[in-house]
């Protein structure tokens, strides 16, 4: 899986959203993952990416990925709110 994992922040490197800061939330396939920032992205509908096209940032969203891991509710906000240090 090229070492990405849920939770993980990650940057856009191409297309529309280049630039921009998100989180992963799911895996797809070897090539894809599936990434949402709460905002643009929403959790209900996150973005299916090839994972070439990011940026890996090396920290990881603890609660986030430990709540996708046991299938609790999250928000749009709460991701919001966790990815807001990383926004440029």
């Amino acid at each position: 899986m090229d070492d990405l994992q849920i939770g993980q922040i990650v940057r856009s490197k191409a297309g529309r959203d280049k630039g921009r800061v998100f989180v992963v939330v799911g895996k797809f396939d070897d090539n894809h993952v599936l990434i949402s920032d709460g905002d643009l992205r929403k959790i209900e509908k996150p973005k299916k990416k090839k994972i070439k096209h990011l940026q890996r940032y090396n920290e990881v969203l603890t609660q986030i990925k430990d709540k996708i891991l046991k299938g609790d509710n999250l928000t749009n906000k709460e991701i919001k709110k966790a990815l807001e240090p990383y926004k440029s």
